[in-house]
């Protein structure tokens, strides 16, 4: 199981990452972060499988995936 996290503070809620993501388990929050966006972030972390695609979109690299 991979362990995926997300800088929610820094996220300014693009959505890349939602899209890139094959298991469709990567949403954006309802909640604002400090910076007033809505942050990504992964519902059921134990079905990532560490591709690390939302990691790759991220243009603020703001996502870390650990295998």
């Amino acid at each position: 199981m991979a362990n995926v996290t997300f800088n929610e503070s820094l996220c300014k809620g693009c959505g890349l990452c939602v899209s890139a993501c094959p298991k469709h388990i990567v949403k954006l929050k309802d909640d604002l972060n400090s910076k007033g966006y809505h942050p990504a972030g992964v519902e059921n972390k134990e079905e990532c499988i560490g591709c690390a695609f939302c990691a790759t979109m991220c243009p603020d690299c703001v996502i870390t995936v650990e295998r």
